[in-house]
């Protein structure tokens, strides 16, 4: 079952497009990147197949993409915007993971302690800034204070999963996927595989975090 709700948040109106699970356990929320939104090919893959196993998804659309803004604002927007829709977020007995894709990613590393995620999923996550290395962003990675899982294509230019940091986190590489998770032609795996073990990768995780349940 599918629901959209409007959240207003001191940086304007959200959106959450709820995919119930039947019987769920936990509620995974996942935030859209800067440069698209929740139409992006991971979250909808997770949002497909997770509710099946006990996960209600919740994918959050930031107030910008809400307002129909091209461009994201500052990470400290982002965050307020995060921070004022969690309450919604937090069902009541059900434990929230905070997750998100690139820019999301790194919205719900900086934030997942402070509101009380038992963990953090970071797709994606944007390491640095394509050809700039020096520019790491790797202490919001390692400062997240939580069980943590990164899902990262092999050939991401915003960071391969070999520029990683040795860290508190476990990582799941997705091969020949660039930033979106999409593969070449020459890959010798097809698209639907690679979506298939992104899925099993953090459905596992998941199940890990709550090993007295099924995922």
């Amino acid at each position: 079952m599918t629901q959209i709700e409007t959240v207003p948040t001191d940086a304007g109106e959200a959106r959450v497009t709820w995919h119930e699970a039947a019987a769920p356990y936990v509620v995974l929320a996942l935030g859209h990147g800067a440069g698209g939104g929740i139409e992006a090919r991971d979250l909808r893959a997770l949002a497909a197949a997770l509710p099946s196993r006990g996960v209600t998804v919740a994918l959050v659309e930031q107030p910008w993409r809400v307002a129909g803004k091209k461009v994201a604002p500052a990470p400290k927007t982002l965050d307020t915007g995060w921070r004022g829709l969690w309450p919604v977020l937090a069902r009541p007995g059900l434990p929230v993971v905070a997750g998100g894709r690139s820019a999301g990613a790194r919205v719900a590393c900086r934030t997942g302690r402070d509101l009380g995620a038992p963990a953090v999923l970071a797709l994606s996550f944007p390491l640095h800034p394509p050809g700039r290395p020096e520019r790491s962003r790797a202490d919001e990675l390692l400062g997240t204070g939580l069980p943590t899982l990164v899902v990262q294509g092999g050939n991401d230019p915003f960071g391969r999963p070999d520029e990683f940091p040795d860290g508190p986190y476990d990582l799941v590489e997705i091969p020949f996927g660039d930033h979106g998770f999409a593969l070449p032609k020459r890959a010798p795996l097809g698209q639907d595989e690679a979506v298939e073990q992104l899925v099993e990768g953090v459905a596992r995780w998941i199940s890990g975090l709550f090993p007295e349940r099924e995922c």
